[in-house]
């Protein structure tokens, strides 16, 4: 066990990510040596920042709080805190469970840890953060909590109602990191699209993209998690006219069929949902659409389910991620439908939609080779550079790998040309 120093891991989204980055820049201000993610864990304090979101992540969070409880016995570290969504939802049950864990908080709770610990929290850096990211690119949270009603869903159980981050600290916090050589700014919220309904009484996200483009430094803007209902269709026109808006949308649709957009309480329909995308496209040309599939919510049927292949098939998204459904209490879904499809059946339909974007995604990388992009390289290999293009997003989508036949620097931009394609990879070198 090493003293004075705080190892925080963070498990789930990049919005939990955003919370650690935060705590991180908290106990730095104490004078803790930090950690994130460490390779060793063995920290004076540890915190666990979990995911409630469904059953697979849950169970990764309890697995590693048992994992480092088993080190605290064995004296490898000291004090065990958590929190985040998992603790905010079943707090009762993980106190009664996890009696080796110090203390458990919440997902907006998190900075009474450090009173507990008799230190102060330093409200002029609360929206400061350790960047646990490579330098050049941010997670930029402009909202917190969900206002939807889906039914599947538990993270309005968990967040509360949606709350919208003042477009002026947004700004600022903007300014201070490209100042700091931040480049890349990812656009994160639970719902991105229902931004400013509650502050400013209207969709205000086209608003905040652009004067987030206008700060100098700002290579890239992209923006994650959109919801296909009431979509502000002005940020079309934004994403457009402002170079430095990727023209990449990430909108999760979650089903096509109408029985199942009903079921789920997606307030839309499949008419409406063909008519969003066709609209999106041809006002944004070369727009790249990431979106998320669910498979085996209650009441879907094979001729639902294969309404949704049919979509995908025929859409053709640029990126597509898939899951299948999880019977989370206290949801809509839990209280009025069984969980009557087998896990097996799940997990099948998941595979085949997997399948048939295996394919699409081939194809779509495949139509890239010979074609130059601006790419901004993000790390150095021991035999490669890997680099994103405007249509990649870290950690989720393919990244350009580009042999060592020259000094590349990370951080950079560069034109890069294609070279090959794999589905969830491209190969590139740099133009001379």
């Amino acid at each position: 066990m090493r003293k004075n120093k705080v190892d925080i891991i963070t498990l789930g989204c990049s919005k939990n990510l955003v919370d650690s980055e935060q705590l991180l820049r908290q106990f730095a201000e104490n004078g803790y040596t930090v950690a994130h993610d460490p390779e060793k864990i063995n920290g004076e304090i540890v915190v666990v920042n979990t995911c409630g979101f469904i059953g697979d992540a849950q169970e990764e969070s309890i697995n590693m709080i048992l994992e480092l409880g088993e080190a605290k016995k064995k004296g490898r570290i000291g004090k065990l805190f958590v929190m985040g969504c998992l603790s905010q939802r079943f707090l009762k049950e993980m106190k009664t469970e996890l009696p080796e864990v110090d203390r458990f908080y919440g997902k907006f709770n998190w900075n009474e840890l450090l009173a507990d610990l008799g230190k102060p929290y330093f409200r002029e850096l609360a929206n400061d953060r350790i960047l646990t990211t490579p330098r050049h690119y941010a997670y930029l949270k402009i909202g917190e909590g969900c206002n939807r009603t889906c039914s599947y869903c538990s993270i309005p159980i968990i967040t509360g109602r949606y709350q919208s981050r003042p477009m002026e600290s947004l700004e600022e916090e903007v300014r201070k990191l490209a100042g700091s050589g931040v480049k890349e700014f990812q656009l994160i919220a639970q719902d991105l699209t229902y931004y400013g309904q509650d502050l400013y009484k209207r969709l205000a996200l086209p608003e905040l993209v652009e004067r987030i483009a206008d700060i100098p430094g700002v290579e890239w803007i992209r923006l994650h998690y959109g919801y296909p209902a009431n979509f502000p269709f002005d940020l079309l026109r934004v994403m457009r006219e402002r170079h430095n808006v990727c023209n990449y949308m990430d909108i999760a649709l979650q089903h096509i069929s109408d029985p199942m957009l009903k079921a789920m309480r997606r307030n839309i329909t499949t008419g409406e949902t063909t008519d969003l995308i066709a609209h999106m496209r041809e006002e944004v040309p070369g727009l790249h659409l990431r979106t998320t599939m669910m498979t085996g919510h209650p009441q879907e049927t094979e001729k639902d389910f294969e309404a949704m292949a049919d979509f995908i098939l025929q859409t053709r998204f640029e990126r597509l991620g898939a899951f299948a459904y999880s019977h989370e209490a206290g949801t809509y879904s839990y209280r009025h439908y069984t969980d009557s499809i087998p896990p097996e059946v799940k997990q099948e339909r998941l595979d085949h939609i997997m399948r048939i974007q295996e394919k699409i995604s081939l194809q779509i990388n495949e139509e890239k080779t010979g074609k130059t992009f601006r790419t901004i390289i993000d790390r150095e290999e021991s035999d490669f550079y890997a680099g994103r293009t405007e249509f990649d997003s870290p950690e989720v989508d393919p990244e350009v790998l580009i042999a060592k036949d020259r000094r590349l620097q990370p951080g950079n931009f560069y034109n890069i040309r294609i070279t090959g394609a794999q589905p969830f990879e491209l190969y590139g070198e740099p133009e001379d």
